[in-house]
């Protein structure tokens, strides 16, 4: 155990309690699942999408585009794309959105115990 740990110690289960009742934390809930559950429906649909043609509209996506690089390998390649891009706009939100509620509910916690 290090001298820290012996001059903080943990949280007791009312400190937690009150941390998990109280309105900062029920707004980063909000927040939180304000951006991940349709953010996450609007990807796994267009995974399906892109499933969907893969399986079913083979002359579509065999298109060629340029060379041999058809109208699959993109949409494919969009799937990378769209799941960095999405990971740069969860950052950038939770940045701006969730850190500042997060610190206030972390430091309420570590103030009372």
């Amino acid at each position: 155990m290090s001298t820290t740990d012996s001059a903080n110690p943990p949280p007791t289960d009312d400190i937690w309690h009150e941390a998990h009742t109280s309105e900062d934390f029920a707004l980063l809930r909000r927040r939180l699942r304000a951006f991940v559950f349709p953010v996450s429906a609007l990807f796994l649909v267009w995974y399906l999408v892109y499933v969907l043609l893969a399986d079913y509209a083979h002359g579509f996506m065999s298109i060629k585009l340029v060379g041999n690089i058809n109208v699959g390998l993109v949409l494919g390649l969009l799937q990378f794309v769209s799941t960095f891009a999405i990971t740069t706009i969860y950052v950038r939100y939770a940045n701006r959105n969730l850190d500042p509620v997060a610190e206030r509910v972390r430091a309420r916690v570590e103030d009372a115990s």
